[in-house]
């Protein structure tokens, strides 16, 4: 758990991806439309991807990725994401995150 938090810690929106996961790419890609800048974490890419991959197992989240964080939240998965966005509920997270203004 901790390692989570050193790594969200005062980033407004973080994406825990792997490099050949296509529903990761298309989360980055719309938040990015929004004029965010995720920071993201490919976990096949770095040395304690795997550590990772169970510290998020222990927060309950089911599939490793997309997992995406919005304000130091854990939002979800990519439908919990275009749930949000189609709810009209995502720009306002991003907002209040402080990753994008308007």
């Amino acid at each position: 758990m901790d390692v989570l938090n050193v790594l969200i810690q005062e980033k407004p929106v973080v994406i825990f991806s792997k490099s050949s996961c296509c529903m990761s790419h298309s989360v980055e890609t719309l938040i990015r439309g929004f004029g965010a800048n995720p920071t993201v974490y490919d976990l096949d890419r770095i040395p304690n991807g795997q550590q990772i991959e169970r510290a998020l197992m222990q927060l309950g989240f089911r599939q490793s990725v997309p997992a995406v964080f919005i304000g130091q939240q854990l939002v979800g998965n990519e439908r919990n994401v275009m749930s949000l966005h189609l709810q009209n509920q995502l720009v306002p997270l991003l907002i209040q995150a402080g990753a994008i203004w308007i």
